[in-house]
């Protein structure tokens, strides 16, 4: 009775799917939102009440400087003058200034022509304090193309969509190497990352833009596939090469690649590879092909998992990841190297569980309950960690994913949970990690808002601006620095604050972490 039920519970998923996949290519309303199960806010420690000592409101601070002026009072004569009321009124002006340059010509004696030159800065027909506000506009405030656009028409400059997307794309190598650069600072010193993915448009296929980061950093990157391939090569963080040291060869042997063909690769004598085509030679070279393609799953492909190896070695060469840990959600392809599991993701399997009986609800509500309990007090060991509560707590940990409850499904799935013991507790021997990806949901929440506001990308360059400049804005947030600031130092904007290099600012901070 409970498996014919549970085949019933299926097909009403899949009815549920089709109908909602139905309804988003009809444009009519999607799926309800369904809200999750709350256990990290469930199990924050209780806050006092402090209704009746609540601070009020401070006084506003504005981040700029104050121009005082005074306004004079008609008063009668023999009044005496007890100072000022001050009374403090933030405004904003946007006002559009043209500047036509009249640069001298000269011809030589000798017959050459000399054009005075144009100030410091220059760059293009549209000065940096425009270029800023495109940017700003665009990227931080989420905009379309066509409502920029038009938002700059009404202020009173005539330019064009495509010069829009001009500024939006065209010459900046600058902003797209910082990012880059903020990738590879934060591979380097950051001693965890938490790594999401989610769907992406890209010349009108569906692709997947893959977030890194942690508390200090944001890093986002567009593919076409979200395989271990791709996810490494972006880990990479803009190198091509491929190398086989201990890191590679370790990496072949967790995966199981067959001990003669690793053998082979350590013995060829070759350690580093410019490009894959090198590679790609190399292993040639070596007889290590994929497997005929015959319509059947293939277990195990060693080109693959050779590759896979030589770019988990360059990661290494290149002093990423060293003994930082990977947070991800149990996704197949982001395991990899130290990996450590959401929580949240883990109490969501057995929240979203279908149950058909009383004994069924009964036995969900009570594991529930006990790992709400189990992850309250991790959350207390990361605050003050110890040996012995790190054993009481791994004890624990068994006494709950290893118990019968007579419900099959929930078992099975308890296993499951059991089976990654050594990721779901690497916080016992990292409290530093969070114990949530959190942190990559928030992240890549804008690059879902563009997706909805713009669709996709058509061009390359469009796709690389969009993540380059999504993920400094991110950036900036995480240290405390205003965007507006940012773009005004990277373009030069007159009594703009110098702000440093994202990558010396994390390099620093990891170094005095």
């Amino acid at each position: 009775m409970v498996l014919l039920l549970g085949k019933v519970a299926a097909l009403e998923q899949l009815v549920a799917g089709q109908r909602d996949e139905i309804a988003r290519l009809k444009g009519l309303k999607g799926p309800p939102d369904i809200k999750p199960s709350g256990m990290d806010k469930a199990t924050e420690p209780a806050k006092p009440d402090r209704q009746e000592n609540r601070p009020r409101r401070g006084k506003v601070r504005p981040r700029v400087s104050i121009e005082d002026r005074v306004i004079k009072a008609a008063v009668p004569i023999g009044s005496r003058f007890k100072g000022y009321e001050t009374y403090l009124v933030q405004d904003l002006v946007l006002s559009v200034r043209a500047i036509r340059y009249r640069r001298e010509r000269w011809v030589t004696p000798d017959g050459r022509t000399i054009v005075a030159p144009l100030l410091e800065g220059t760059k293009g027909h549209f000065g940096a304090d425009l270029r800023r506000f495109v940017l700003m506009q665009y990227h931080q405030g989420q905009t379309t193309l066509p409502r920029l656009t038009a938002l700059l028409h009404s202020v009173g400059v005539p330019i064009s969509k495509r010069e829009v997307q001009r500024l939006l794309t065209e010459k900046q190598q600058g902003f797209l190497d910082e990012a880059r650069d903020v990738l590879r600072a934060g591979l380097e010193t950051s001693p965890w990352v938490s790594v999401d993915d989610t769907g992406a448009r890209h010349k009108a296929k569906n692709g997947f833009c893959t977030q890194i980061g942690n508390d200090r950093f944001a890093w986002f990157g567009t593919r076409s596939s979200k395989t271990r391939l791709n996810f490494l090569d972006l880990l990479r963080a803009g190198h091509t090469d491929y190398v086989l040291n201990e890191a590679a060869l370790g990496y072949l042997r967790s995966r199981g690649l067959a001990g003669p063909l690793i053998a082979r690769l350590a013995d060829a004598g070759e350690t580093g590879f410019a490009n894959k085509a090198a590679w790609q030679a190399h292993l040639g070279q070596l007889g290590i092909v994929s497997p005929p393609q015959t319509g059947l799953a293939v277990i195990q492909d060693p080109v693959q998992i050779a590759t896979e190896g030589a770019q988990w070695g360059s990661i290494h060469a290149h002093g990423f990841l060293r003994d930082a840990v990977v947070l991800s959600d149990d996704a197949g392809q982001l395991d990899i190297g130290r990996h450590a599991l959401c929580w949240v993701h883990a109490e969501r399997l057995v929240h979203k569980l279908d149950t058909f009986t009383e004994l069924h609800r009964a036995a969900q509500q009570n594991i529930r309950k006990l790992v709400w309990n189990f992850y309250a007090d991790l959350r207390l060991y990361q605050a003050n960690p110890g040996k012995s509560r790190r054993l009481l707590l791994r004890a624990r940990f068994n006494r709950i994913f290893r118990r019968r409850t007579g419900f099959v499904t929930l078992d099975r799935l308890l296993a499951r949970l059991w089976a990654n013991k050594a990721e779901l507790l690497m916080v016992l021997e990292r409290p530093e990690i969070p114990l949530h990806t959190n942190g990559s949901e928030n992240d890549i929440r804008c690059h879902v808002t563009r997706r909805k506001v713009s669709g996709g990308t058509r061009s390359d360059a469009g796709r690389d601006c969009r993540d380059a400049f999504l993920g400094l804005a991110k950036t900036c947030a995480k240290n405390g620095i205003a965007v507006w600031n940012y773009l005004g130092s990277r373009l030069g904007v007159s009594d703009q604050t110098l702000i440093p290099p994202f990558p010396h600012l994390l390099r620093c901070r990891g170094h005095y972490a």
